[in-house]
């Protein structure tokens, strides 16, 4: 016998933990969590670590350029930017072609944080209780769900 309700609004699909949504929300509260004793050393949080990550790949990048591969409103990026500034961590100059455009250049500090992050990665994989390929295979199968909704938009 069945302890669900025999009610014509019962509804599975919207029972919580049925949700892709709540999967993923949970997962990243979770995730950024393992992460923040680890970025904790480096004195960044886990937003901070991202756009580090992303100046890491590609130095001399605009606010423009960094907001969108973070898929970030670039004014909620600026604050973010200005505290890594502070830290020495990159700096941000205006450019000489069009004013409203700002570069960011990561300084020799920023560039020597990255030899101190390399172990973040498989610190990550540990936690994650995952082999490397079952990992990655999660990491495409969430490119490609992002993918669709972003067309969905």
């Amino acid at each position: 016998m069945s302890n669900k309700p025999e009610t014509p609004d019962h509804c599975d699909h919207l029972l919580l933990d049925n949700q892709v949504c709540f999967a993923l929300h949970s997962t990243s509260l979770l995730m950024t969590k393992v992460y923040k004793p680890l970025l904790q050393a480096l004195g960044l949080t886990y937003p901070q670590y991202l756009a580090m990550m992303v100046l890491w790949e590609r130095d001399g990048l605009t606010v423009g350029e960094i907001s969108t591969r973070l898929l970030t409103d670039p004014g909620s990026l600026t604050p973010l930017l200005k505290r890594l500034e502070a830290e020495g961590l990159l700096s941000r100059t205006r450019s000489r072609e069009d004013e409203r455009v700002v570069i960011v250049e990561l300084t020799d500090q920023g560039r020597a944080l990255k030899d101190q992050a390399r172990d973040i990665p498989q610190c990550i994989l540990g936690a994650s209780g995952q082999t490397l390929e079952q990992l990655q295979k999660l990491q495409a199968d969430l490119q490609a769900l992002r993918r669709h909704l972003q067309d969905s938009l």
